[in-house]
C-alpha cells in the first residue's frame, strides 16, 4: 500500500535552481522550489527521500522532546558558555546597586549569577542574551584580529547577529558576521567559524581551494563542523524558557 506524502510547507525562491527539503526543529517539512517549478516537484522529492525524512524527522522530534523535558531556565538548567555547562543562579541585587548584572565566576565551578534589580521587568532570557552578545563580540573581535593576520586578510567590519540558520557569513564588501551563540561553544569551534568566514574573503565559494585554506589553518575543521551539527538544537534553545 502506497503511503501518502506527509504534510509539508511549500516555499518558492527566485534564487533556487532545484527543489530543496528541510526539516525544522519542530518536525515541520519545508520544501523550497524555484519560482516557476510545478508543485509536483515537491511531492516527487518527498517520495524519493521518504526513508531519509522518516529517519531524520524521528531524530529531530526526539531531540525536541528531550529539550522540552529540561528544567526551566533559572530552575536548575545550566547555560553553556565556552563549551562548558555553567550553573545558573538568580538572586535579588544586593546593596545599593540599581542595575541588573551578570557575574561570571569560574573560581570553584563554572557559574553565572544573575543579580536582578528590583525594578527590572525583563525576563531571564531578556537579561542573559544582551550580556552573552557582548561577551560574544569581545571573543569574536579578539579571534578575528588574530586569524585575519594568519590568513592575510583585512575585514572591513564585524557584526554579531542572531542568524536563524547560519553560524557566520562574509560579504564581498569585506564584512564578516557571526551568530552570537558561538560564545556558547568551545573555543576551538568558535575559532573554526572565524577562520571559515575570513577564508571567504579570499575564496568566496566552497570549492577545493577554500576547504584547503580552511584546513591549513584549522586541521580539526571537520570535527568542529560535526560538533556544531550535533549540538545545534541545544545551542539554538539555550535560552528558551
Amino acid at each position: 500500500m502506497t503511503r501518502p506524502v506527509p504534510d509539508y510547507t511549500l516555499r518558492r525562491s527566485a534564487r533556487a535552481r532545484n527543489a530543496r527539503l528541510n526539516i525544522r526543529p519542530d518536525g515541520e517539512l519545508v520544501v523550497t522550489l524555484p519560482a516557476r517549478a510545478p508543485e509536483r516537484w515537491a511531492t516527487e522529492l518527498l517520495e524519493a527521500r521518504r526513508d531519509w525524512v522518516d529517519r531524520h524527522r524521528s531524530r529531530i522530534l526526539a531531540e525536541a522532546a528531550r529539550l522540552a523535558s529540561r528544567p526551566a531556565l533559572g530552575e536548575g538548567r545550566p547555560v553553556p558558555l565556552g563549551g562548558l555547562a555553567h550553573a545558573l543562579t538568580v538572586a535579588p541585587l544586593p546593596g545599593e546597586w540599581r542595575r541588573t548584572r551578570v557575574v561570571h565566576d569560574d573560581t570553584a565551578e563554572p557559574t553565572l549569577r544573575v543579580e536582578v534589580a528590583r525594578d527590572d521587568g525583563r525576563t531571564l532570557p531578556g537579561i542573559l542574551e544582551p550580556w552573552l552578545r557582548a561577551e560574544a563580540r569581545d571573543a569574536l573581535e579578539r579571534r578575528v584580529a588574530v586569524r585575519a593576520r594568519d590568513l592575510g586578510v583585512e575585514p572591513r567590519g564585524l557584526a554579531v547577529r542572531d542568524q536563524r540558520s547560519r553560524w557566520g557569513s562574509a560579504s564581498r564588501r569585506g564584512t564578516v558576521s557571526f551568530n552570537w551563540r558561538l560564545v556558547l561553544t568551545p573555543a576551538a569551534v568558535l575559532d573554526y567559524v572565524v577562520v571559515h568566514e575570513l577564508a571567504h574573503l579570499r575564496e568566496f565559494g566552497h570549492g577545493r581551494g577554500f576547504w584547503r585554506l580552511v584546513r591549513d589553518h584549522v586541521p580539526e575543521a571537520d570535527a568542529a563542523r560535526r560538533w556544531l551539527r550535533a549540538h545545534e538544537p541545544e545551542l539554538r534553545a539555550a535560552l528558551d524558557r
